[in-house]
Order: C-alpha cells, then sequence, then structure tokens
C-alpha cells in the first residue's frame, strides 16, 4: 500500500499493473491491495474505466509518510527501497546536501508536472520581486549542493531558470506546454561545456596532494557538466574562475584553466572571481 501510496502522490495516478509489475503478484492479489487501500483511505483515489487506471483526487492525503529529503536523495541517485515507485520515474534530477527542507507536497505536484509533461502555476517569492504568481514549465530537479531548485520554462521571462523549492507554494497543474517550453528547447541545459581544473597556481605549494584529492591526470581534472550546471560546481568546490588565478586566499585550492568556456553561460554570477555573465538565478 506504501507503493501505491507513492504512485498517487508524486506520479498523480497508478496501474493495477504497476502494483503487480513491481511487486511479482496475482491479479487477485493486487486488487485486494487496491481495495484494502480504498477501505483505509477512501477519499485519496478514484477510478477511470476508460483509462483503467487509479487517479489521485482533489482530497488526497497520504496514508503514508513520505520523507522529502529521503524521497529527493533516492531519485538523485535513483534508489528504491520496494515499496516506493523511484524506479518508475524517469526525469534528471542533477546533483551539483542542504540545509533546508522543502515541503513533500511541493515536490510531489512538481514530480507529477515533470512526469505528465505539465505545466504548473506557483506562488514564488523571489529576492527581487517578493511574492506573486507564476506560470512555470519544470522539466528538472537539482540538487546545487546547498539547495534544491527546480529548472523550469518561466512564462513571466520567456527563458529557462532555476527556482529554489522552499520558495514555492500553491502549486496547481495545468495544461500541457508548447514544445519551446521544454527541456529539449532549454540550450543550457542541453549543452555539455568541458572545464579543466587544476591545482591553483599561486595558493598551493605542493599541487602534487591536490591532484591526489581530485584524481586528476597528468594534473588536470577534466569535467564535462551541463552549462546551467556549471556555475553551482564552481561555487561548491570553490574553484578560482579569474583568468589569471587572482583570488588568493587558501580557501581556493582549484583554479579553472580555460576559464573561456564559460563564454556564452548563464548562471555565472556565484563563480568565485567570474565577471560578466548574466545571472540567470531566481
Amino acid at each position: 500500500m506504501a507503493y501505491i501510496d507513492f504512485c498517487l502522490l508524486f506520479k498523480g495516478a497508478i496501474y493495477r499493473q504497476d502494483l503487480i509489475g513491481r511487486f511479482e503478484v496475482g491479479l487477485s492479489a493486487g486488487s485486494r491491495d487496491f481495495s484494502l487501500y480504498k477501505v483505509l483511505a477512501p477519499n485519496n483515489l478514484t477510478y477511470d474505466a476508460r483509462d483503467k487506471r487509479y487517479f489521485q483526487t482533489d482530497t488526497f492525503v497520504p496514508l503514508f509518510e513520505h520523507d522529502p529529503r529521503r524521497t529527493l536523495v533516492k531519485l538523485a541517485n535513483d534508489i528504491s527501497d520496494g515499496f516506493d515507485a523511484i524506479g518508475d520515474i524517469h526525469f534528471p534530477v542533477e546533483s551539483a546536501s542542504s540545509l533546508n527542507i522543502p515541503d513533500i507536497y511541493v515536490v510531489a505536484k512538481l514530480v507529477q508536472a515533470i512526469v505528465n509533461n505539465k505545466a504548473v502555476s506557483v506562488i514564488y517569492t523571489s529576492l527581487s520581486s517578493g511574492s506573486g504568481a507564476r506560470e512555470l514549465v519544470p522539466h528538472s530537479i537539482v540538487d546545487n549542493g546547498q539547495r534544491w531548485h527546480v529548472r523550469a520554462f518561466d512564462r513571466k521571462t520567456g527563458s529557462f531558470r532555476d527556482f529554489v523549492l522552499t520558495r514555492i507554494s500553491k502549486v496547481t497543474l495545468k495544461a500541457n506546454p508548447a514544445l519551446s517550453e521544454q527541456s529539449l528547447a532549454d540550450e543550457a541545459w542541453q549543452r555539455k561545456i568541458a572545464l579543466e581544473v587544476v591545482p591553483h597556481p599561486k595558493n598551493i605549494n605542493h599541487p602534487t596532494a591536490i591532484e591526489l584529492d581530485y584524481g586528476m591526470e597528468e594534473g588536470v581534472l577534466h569535467l564535462e557538466v551541463r552549462a546551467a550546471m556549471a556555475g553551482y560546481l564552481l561555487r561548491r568546490w570553490n574553484v578560482d574562475c579569474t583568468k589569471h588565478a587572482s583570488l588568493r586566499t587558501g580557501e581556493y585550492q582549484l583554479w579553472l584553466r580555460n576559464q573561456e568556456t564559460l563564454e556564452n553561460t548563464d548562471n555565472l554570477a556565484i563563480a568565485p572571481g567570474y565577471i560578466g555573465e548574466e545571472k540567470r538565478y531566481e
């Protein structure tokens, strides 16, 4: 029943065959589980005979407690304990933990939107404009090393941006989005850039130690990351992104040797020492 509850919460629907296939039970056993769930939570699901699927109702209240931090971590690593539907949910959950814990209902609605390719209306509170209504088309959930956010097309600005999960409330599913609002149109998400990270040439006296720490080959760590994620990674690792390795404090043990690779990349205001790119973080 925990599996049924999880599917209803995070996917918005469940087929009887989903339960049968996951636990390799017979049709009669699967039917009994759904019947018992309906006895325990009669207002949580409704059956669509034409679609042959159970759907979450507007009055749905989870029968089980689903911890948001554990759920997000399991989604990020495609880990299932057998009682959830992690293995059945496939969409990008990028990791660059977190000090904050997002609301489980907000996470669930966003996952539903991503899995079912829906837009959402939300109330979002930003640092620049305060609280207000937004229409978003989410496609991925990201752990940037400090907090969780959702990557989405923002209809207000007409661009793809990052929205902090804990600043989102009152999520409502809407109609299917246009192709131009979906993940394949997110150039910064689809484009990969190559980073060449080396021991800081001015702050490190014994670079071999750093090379060993990061498994560098011939003194260089080669990384390929999504352009949309580059700023988060560089900030998390305190990589000096100045052209001439000019950040001279001990926290900067790494330097980005090929700074030019960041050209035409958004969200670099958070990259240590990098100058000249527009910030795209809400």
